[in-house]
């Protein structure tokens, strides 16, 4: 199989559902952000500290629910869920985002200020995913009520905060000083 179709060549895509949309619908401009994220959150893993292994894992799981979203996005009937088990967010996923949270944030000096992003290469690049991520939360909601499955919105809500406390984590276990704003 060759990586080139040429069947994007005039500016349209496929989605799930065997439509044809231009590259620049607002559907795969979402599915689009979501890939950036997850690269993102690739050049974070491959910056952390190796005794980061936890967050690895983590970032590893999240790295696959991103793949899940893309295809949510990219399935505007809301059928390959149902055909495909990976395409299926588990109903726990938020929750495991909210614990994961909880978890991080008590190894982290409580939050009193806004802090600059930055810290160590990891750590800010774990700013960076979740400022992409929020970007990702904004093109999704923008596709209007019933676009997408809403635990999609809520997942990408959710990850953007677990990216931010896995940042403070990071840049705290590394030694490096959070700057207040």
């Amino acid at each position: 199989m060759r990586i080139y179709t040429k069947t994007g060549d005039a500016g349209e895509t496929g989605l799930f559902d065997g439509t044809r949309v231009s590259k620049a619908d607002p559907r795969v401009d979402a599915y689009g952000e979501v890939d950036e994220l997850n690269a993102v959150l690739g050049l974070a893993r491959a910056s952390l500290a190796a005794p980061e292994a936890e967050i690895d894992r983590r970032l590893d799981e999240i790295q696959r629910e991103l793949f899940t979203v893309g295809a949510l996005l990219a399935d505007p009937r809301h059928r390959i869920a149902a055909r495909v088990e990976k395409a299926a967010l588990a109903p726990d996923v938020v929750a495991r985002l909210e614990g994961a949270i909880d978890a991080l944030e008590g190894g982290v000096p409580p939050l009193r200020r806004f802090i600059l992003p930055g810290g160590s290469a990891a750590g800010a690049l774990l700013h960076v995913a979740r400022t992409v991520c929020r970007r990702a939360e904004r093109r999704v909601v923008s596709l209007g009520e019933g676009a997408v499955d809403p635990v999609v919105i809520v997942y990408l809500n959710r990850l953007s905060d677990l990216l931010f406390v896995m940042a403070r984590a990071v840049n705290h276990r590394e030694g490096r000083a959070e700057i207040e704003w």
